[in-house]
């Protein structure tokens, strides 16, 4: 298994997790690209942008949709592929369960259209295994007051985020085998080691 995933709501948790994830592989000897979407290169920096720090642009949910998508097949074609196929292991912070999860369950758009359009901006590359942080909502945005800076994703209603959630939950049915529940509602420690239970 040489590529990882993280899913979850707002606050949940991935950022920190993906980072103690990419340590613990390091240590045990792999050599390790760690990655997030959207945001990675030159066209995800102006996705990111675009869709999480432009507030003059009212995006439509298509638009949104559209935007991720670019943004992962450039990912795929310049980052994910090249670097898996040279051997290393890469660990990127939200991928196509995300567009799912936000644009169709989210945003209410089709999810038949969404489930294709992430899937064929995955070019064919689907993770060997991805976690799920699960955090109850009201928590995830409970944490997101702390912050310093929030985004306009960060912002969305409540009942925005229970129906991610719900999606996250439809899928993680939906794909036994690769999703992986992990409990994020304890310290990042107690999260971590939970993540690498299911490695080892």
């Amino acid at each position: 298994m040489r590529f990882f995933t993280l899913e979850g709501i707002e606050g949940s948790g991935k950022s920190t997790q993906a980072k103690l994830l990419e340590k613990y592989l390091l240590e045990k000897g792999r050599r390790v690209v760690l990655t997030e979407e959207p945001g990675w290169g030159e066209l995800g920096k102006v996705v990111r942008e675009a869709i999480l720090d432009r507030r003059d642009i009212d995006l439509d949910s298509y638009a949104e949709l559209c935007l991720f998508c670019a943004d992962r097949a450039q990912h795929v074609k310049n980052l994910i592929l090249p670097k898996l196929e040279e051997g290393f292991t890469v660990v990127c912070d939200r991928y196509c369960d995300s567009t799912v999860a936000y644009q169709g369950f989210g945003r209410g758009l089709d999810l038949d259209l969404v489930s294709r359009m992430a899937e064929a901006s995955a070019l064919g590359v689907e993770p060997d295994l991805t976690f799920f942080l699960s955090l109850p909502v009201e928590r995830g945005l409970f944490r997101l007051k702390k912050r310093r800076e929030n985004n306009k994703m960060d912002e969305e209603p409540l009942d925005f985020y229970a129906r991610i959630d719900e999606g996250y939950r439809k899928l993680l049915e939906k794909n036994p085998s690769r999703m992986k529940l992990v409990d994020a509602s304890s310290s990042p420690g107690d999260v971590h080691r939970r993540i690498v239970s299911h490695l080892d």
